[in-house]
């Protein structure tokens, strides 16, 4: 399915332990403001305050509607513990109808 009006998105997110991942993901899931979220272990290098780390952190994979967007950065900013989270979305633009569909009937009581 081509979705014209990138009416999907993913979401990525990055935290520093599985127990902060796993309760944004829960608390993304049970509001309704992403369908699914996946959690994997990663490695990053980045720069921070003039350093450079190499870190340990979970990837956060949310699966939601564009239009819900903002709902998830309020509550993922709410709750995160980095002074500067990683949050950024990705269009999906073509996919399984079956599981656009899901997300819509997952996520339709958000606001």
């Amino acid at each position: 399915m081509t979705v014209e009006s990138v009416k999907y998105c993913m979401i990525l997110t990055a935290c520093g332990s599985f127990e902060e991942a796993e309760r944004i993901a829960r608390l993304l899931v049970e509001e309704r403001a992403a369908a699914c979220v996946q959690m994997t272990g990663i490695t990053s290098v980045y720069t921070w305050k003039g350093k450079t780390v190499k870190e340990a952190e979970v990837l956060l994979l949310i699966k939601t509607r564009s239009s819900l967007y903002g709902k998830v950065e309020a509550l993922i900013t709410a709750v995160h513990s980095y002074e500067v989270p990683e949050i950024v979305a990705l269009p999906l633009t073509e996919g399984l109808e079956r599981y656009f569909t899901w997300v819509d009937e997952v996520t339709q009581q958000a606001t």
